[in-house]
């Protein structure tokens, strides 16, 4: 009787244990080997092509994998909202890159206030419009105490923001030159508006729109009020394109060549799996799920649906199967049909049992963290190591 205590009372401190240090299922799930590796090849990358390399947190929002990313050679950060700004300065960060117009007053003021809190922090943001420098010169004024620093934001047809011609982009550089709050530090451009995929029609759309960038940095550079301006492009399914056009340090001297990638971080096994070019990225995410039911034949429920999965690049793919006790079941298959909120519909599946549970690989990263305030951390092995947390809703009230 008291063995069998013992053993009740050991597998009852074994599940309390394995409890404190992970959430229920489902369960987004980092392999901490395969994040450093890609943070490791990208910095690589980026070296051997003299480029600087200033990731687009957005993707994770995750302070312990930012705080790698610096540590490894990042010469900054890029968000896209003001409350993220808001995120990146309470981690200590002082040089951020707002990959986005802001134009409201709040957002604005907010900025300011910031930059007159720290004098040796740099925010900087996009501009693409006229009524855009309006409204930051509104805020920055001569007599604001703080001037903001602006890069012209360069688009494409049919794409999201930015100026679409040459034309355009040196009107607007006259125009900030003529605001006394702002300064023009360089020009960006996002090559990631298009199909990700390397059909040659995407791939020329892509060089052509470098091509815009680069040319509307150089006819912009008597513009620009800064010794080392910053040529930017984003994006992580086609850097290889982007450094295939870049404007020289003879034609702009002082040049900074600026990379945003984000998803490199933690690739995928489908979107960028798929496009990159960036050699030895490895897919560090998985979701974890429960098999719920198995209700008809050939057919099985996880508990993982769409508040759990990214699902607007493509469905999660089947990837392994374990028992309750964590054994791995190598004949196991399946194929996700479907997805409802909290319920992926499997078919095609063999050697799954209610109670086992199902690794899910993932496409499109930015589309994955932002589910979850917690995530499992993994060693190499597979084996639970942590919990890392994202900070997708600091309050818009804090203050850094």
């Amino acid at each position: 009787m008291s063995s069998f205590n013992e053993k009740q009372g050991d597998a009852e401190g074994r599940i309390a244990a394995e409890a404190a240090v992970a959430p229920a299922y489902p369960q987004l799930r980092l392999d901490r080997a395969a994040l450093e590796s890609n943070i490791r090849v990208m910095a690589r990358w980026c070296r051997e092509r003299g480029v600087e390399l200033a990731p687009h947190v957005k993707t994770t929002m995750s302070e312990p994998i930012i705080a790698r990313q610096l540590a490894a050679g990042a010469t900054g950060v890029t968000v896209a909202t003001v409350d993220q700004v808001a995120a990146a300065l309470g981690w200590g960060h002082r040089n951020v890159l707002v990959a986005n117009e802001i134009v409201d007053r709040l957002g604005l003021t907010r900025v300011r206030a910031w930059l007159l809190q720290d004098a040796g922090r740099e925010i900087r943001c996009f501009v693409d419009s006229a009524a855009g420098v309006a409204a930051a010169a509104e805020i920055f004024d001569a007599h604001a105490g703080a001037v903001l620093e602006v890069l012209i934001d360069v688009g494409t047809p049919g794409g999201r923001t930015g100026v679409r011609t040459l034309d355009e982009a040196l009107a607007l550089a006259e125009r900030v030159r003529a605001a006394p709050g702002l300064r023009l530090v360089g020009v960006a451009g996002y090559e990631g508006v298009v199909p990700n995929s390397r059909e040659k029609s995407t791939v020329a759309a892509v060089d052509r729109h470098c091509r815009l960038v680069r040319d509307v940095y150089l006819a912009a550079a008597s513009f620009f009020e800064t010794p080392a301006p910053v040529y930017s492009m984003g994006g992580s399914a086609f850097p290889d394109r982007v450094v295939e056009v870049l404007p020289g340090e003879d034609q702009v001297p002082g040049t900074r060549v600026l990379l945003r990638s984000g998803c490199y971080v933690t690739h995928d096994h489908g979107t960028y799996a798929g496009v990159s070019q960036v050699s030895g990225l490895t897919p560090a995410l998985t979701v974890r799920g429960a098999v719920l039911s198995v209700p008809e034949e050939g057919m099985a429920v996880v508990g993982a649906g769409k508040r759990d999965l990214p699902y607007d690049a493509g469905l999660p793919v089947f990837l392994a199967a374990r028992t309750a006790d964590g054994d791995v079941k190598p004949g196991a298959t399946a194929v996700v049909r479907s997805l409802f909120d909290h319920h992926a519909v499997l078919t095609g599946a063999g050697g799954l049992d209610v109670g086992d549970t199902v690794d899910f690989g993932i496409s499109h990263p930015c589309s994955a963290f932002d589910r979850w305030p917690d995530y499992v951390v993994t060693d190499g092995d597979g084996n639970d190591v942590d919990v890392w947390h994202t900070d997708f809703h600091r309050s818009s009230l804090t203050q850094p």
